[in-house]
């Protein structure tokens, strides 16, 4: 029997019950690969960790990202979570570094006066990069909208990614609230793009100046919509950027989850550096379980 503690918190949020929910697994190094995602697939949420030796005794730990399916890079609430689960372990932690399979995550703990983690600050571990552009009409189809409904003045829908790649669309502000995901029309999506591989998100948002709304939804990922996402939001910040060629840097208030009833908010700056468009990204979290786990 192999009894592991965990904890679960809401991230991107100050209310318990809101923002997205993360399990954190304290350990867990001699499970196998198959049981770690079989632990995931039970918490049943959009990502659950597992926090691990780092492979250099510099780095704070290896942390290993797994959404209900399959192992990811990286993921911006599980940074922010996990950070704070092990700074209220941990009240000398100021700040962390994560060995994750995108590179490493460089976070900044949040206390307040009395010295309790309120949040963190997370550097998404690459530079931003940006793919392969998808018709507005394809977009409109997974999400049963139609074309006029994704906003093409700024850019078109494009693959995004500071560490996991989305889909990026702008929609209009009254099309934001009529998202409903056609699961056929997502397969057909991706079948008819192998060269996504096994990932296929959607991340749209609408805006007013540097205020955003936004909703991510991968439901080839068992993700049928997600609260709150950095690794999407992220991108987003750094593409609006890179279309505003004379600013250095740009700060996003981003809401998410409000059409789930699990209202999120992220803090996005993106800035221009000497390797690229860097995003850094905040969130508040609150505690809401601890237990332990058998994974024997």
């Amino acid at each position: 029997m192999a009894l592991l503690p965990f904890s679960t918190v809401d991230v991107f949020t100050r209310s318990r019950f809101g923002g997205n929910p993360l399990a954190v697994i304290t350990g867990g190094e001699a499970l196998s690969d198959a049981t770690m995602q079989a632990v995931a697939a039970e918490f049943n949420l959009s990502e659950t960790t597992f926090v691990l030796p780092p492979a250099d005794p510099a780095h704070t730990a290896r942390v290993r990202i797994f959404n209900r399916t399959e192992e990811m890079a990286f993921a911006g609430h599980p940074m922010v979570g996990t950070a704070f689960v092990l700074a209220a372990a941990d009240p000398g932690l100021g700040t962390a570094t994560f060995e994750i399979p995108a590179g490493i995550a460089e976070i900044a703990i949040v206390r307040n006066a009395e010295g309790a983690p309120v949040g963190a600050t997370v550097a998404a571990p690459q530079p931003l990069s940006l793919g392969e552009t998808v018709a507005p009409e394809v977009v409109a189809q997974m999400l049963r909208l139609v074309p006029g409904d994704i906003v093409v003045t700024a850019h078109p829908p494009i693959v995004a990614s500071v560490g996991n790649p989305y889909v990026i669309a702008e929609v209009s502000e009254a099309a934001l609230s009529r998202c409903v995901p056609d699961l056929a029309a997502f397969r057909d999506a991706l079948a008819a793009r192998p060269q996504f591989g096994t990932r296929l998100s959607l991340h749209v948002y609408c805006r007013q100046g540097r205020t955003l709304r936004a909703r991510m939804f991968a439901p080839l990922a068992g993700t049928w919509e997600d609260p709150a996402t950095g690794s999407a939001n992220a991108p987003l910040a750094g593409l609006l950027l890179s279309l505003e060629p004379e600013t250095g840097e740009a700060r996003f208030e981003i809401r998410q989850g409000v059409e789930m009833g699990r209202p999120s908010l992220l803090d996005v700056t993106a800035r221009r550096t000497s390797d690229g468009i860097r995003t850094t990204l905040y969130g508040t979290c609150v505690p809401v379980m601890k237990g332990e786990i058998d994974c024997g």
